[in-house]
């Protein structure tokens, strides 16, 4: 079992409520964001329910680089050991591609690609000296195709963290480290709150509990909600781009 999870972005939406789900389990947490009041409102929260579990707080902005290896090394020296390490801060901002906001959609990119890089390169180097581990990388239902306007470098970013993670899981096959890619749907957060179109979306505590359960099972890759996220994903693969436009 693994009993030791480090969660980034987890002041918030999908990473608070997966350390909800995971204190619920008796694991003991290691949580970092930016938001530090959040994170401590959240600890309060979970020591009261769960006294028994061990919860650790920093501060990281994931776009420090620095900071990330520094945090995520610092975690280990505390608690001995990592056995999940979650890569899962994000942000979904984005604009029409042309349109004068690059520095937006750089931001995307830079937050959800290259930190999440610097990310991996950190619970991989821990996992490597520990020979065991399991690394979990949050992509989204998005990666699969491209997306239109505002959302076609959200959706790039998550395709590139998907390819990214399935590189990591072909160097560790036959290691005691794993590797899972998991791709929610529309599971409400801010980052799709006023989202007119978001169909089959549910709420932040039945996703988060669908997520948790399919984290801890290890599978390599996995649409979450499983239905109906796994079949609508195998249809866009297929879809003409004319359809796929109208689903914007």
């Amino acid at each position: 079992m693994r009993k030791t999870i480090l969660i980034t972005g987890a002041s918030a939406g999908l990473g608070a409520g997966m350390a909800r789900e995971f204190a619920a389990r008796g694991r003991h947490l290691a949580l970092c964001a930016r938001n530090t009041d959040a994170l401590e409102s959240l600890r309060s929260e979970l020591s009261a329910k769960y006294p028994e579990i061990r919860i650790s707080l920093r501060a990281l902005d994931v776009c420090n680089y620095d900071q990330v290896f520094e945090v995520f090394n610092a975690f280990r020296e505390e608690f001995g050991t990592l056995d999940r390490i979650i890569v899962n801060a994000g942000i979904g901002f984005g604009a029409q591609i042309g349109t004068g906001h690059f520095s937006t959609n750089l931001r995307t990119a830079t937050t959800n690609f290259t930190a999440a890089l610097a990310q991996c390169e950190a619970a991989m180097e821990i996992f490597r000296a520990q020979n065991a581990g399991h690394l979990v990388a949050m992509s989204s239902v998005s990666a699969v195709r491209g997306f239109k306007g505002p959302a076609a470098t959200y959706a790039a970013t998550k395709a590139g963290l998907a390819n990214l993670a399935e590189g990591i899981r072909l160097d560790c096959l036959g290691t005691p480290i794993n590797v899972s890619t998991i791709l929610p749907g529309y599971i409400l957060t801010a980052i799709n709150a006023d989202l007119k179109n978001a169909p089959f979306r549910v709420d932040v505590e039945t996703g988060c509990r669908a997520l948790v359960k399919t984290i801890e099972r290890e599978p390599a890759s996995a649409f979450v909600p499983g239905w109906p996220w796994g079949l609508v994903a195998r249809l866009m693969r297929w879809l003409p781009l004319g359809a796929l436009a109208r689903m914007g």
